[in-house]
């Protein structure tokens, strides 16, 4: 991995409710992107052509110009990543229907860590970046976004490993064997992995809202996805 951190993607969001906006961003920005605030859909419009982020989180009601009417305006331009999200269920059968161009849709109240979730998703199938982990092994040290997780030598040890193999199944026995090679303690157990794996979650979770990179795979062990 490469420990030089990365600039983050930067993420719109255009929505009028301010509470709901700053709270987006919140999560936005704890997940790792820059987040970039609108109000009004003729503003968006306007900073987005001069500068496309990396997506856009897209209310379908807006002052200025109505989300609808963006969007179609912006598919005009590039095809730049758009979650459109509304207020009433019914909508979302007529967006569907009218093919606006979304990518994704969600429909209030929803839960701001499935929207990080979903725009993971889709940036990661645009070939945008990932949020950025580095590994320093000289210090024993794992950062995300440049920022050093709290970590034991064995947490560190079954995460290095994990992550400098991304997609690749891991069984007990091996996390084990190479946290052992990484600096944990000989007292650590086969049947500790567990607890130091739901220790990690907990850990990369505070890191990365809404995004969970340790993926447990029934009866053969875990894999990291990030």
């Amino acid at each position: 991995m490469n420990p030089t951190a990365a600039a983050p993607l930067r993420i719109a969001i255009a929505e009028d409710e301010p509470e709901l906006a700053a709270l987006v961003a919140d999560y936005a920005r704890a997940a790792g992107y820059a987040p970039q605030v609108f109000h009004d859909g003729l503003e968006a419009l306007a900073a987005i052509r001069r500068d496309p982020p990396a997506l856009l989180v897209l209310d379908l009601m807006l002052p200025g110009m109505d989300g609808l009417a963006l969007c179609r305006a912006l598919r005009a331009d590039a095809d730049l990543p758009i979650v459109m999200v509304t207020a009433r269920v019914e909508e979302i059968d007529r967006l569907l229907g009218l093919d606006a161009g979304a990518d994704d849709y969600l429909c209030k109240p929803f839960s701001p860590r499935e929207l990080m979730a979903r725009i993971k998703a889709i940036l990661r199938r645009t070939g945008q970046g990932a949020p950025a982990l580095s590994i320093d092994a000289a210090a024993q040290r794992i950062a995300i976004h440049g920022k050093p997780l709290d970590l034991t030598p064995t947490e560190y040890g079954i995460l290095a490993a994990l992550a400098r193999r991304p997609g690749q199944v891991f069984s007990r026995a091996r996390l084990l064997e190479l946290a052992r090679a990484g600096g944990a303690g000989p007292e650590v157990a086969d049947r500790a992995i567990d607890s130091h794996v739901k220790n990690l979650r907990r850990k990369l979770e505070a890191a990365l809202p809404g995004l969970e990179p340790i993926r447990a795979i029934y009866g053969l062990g875990y894999r990291f996805e990030l």
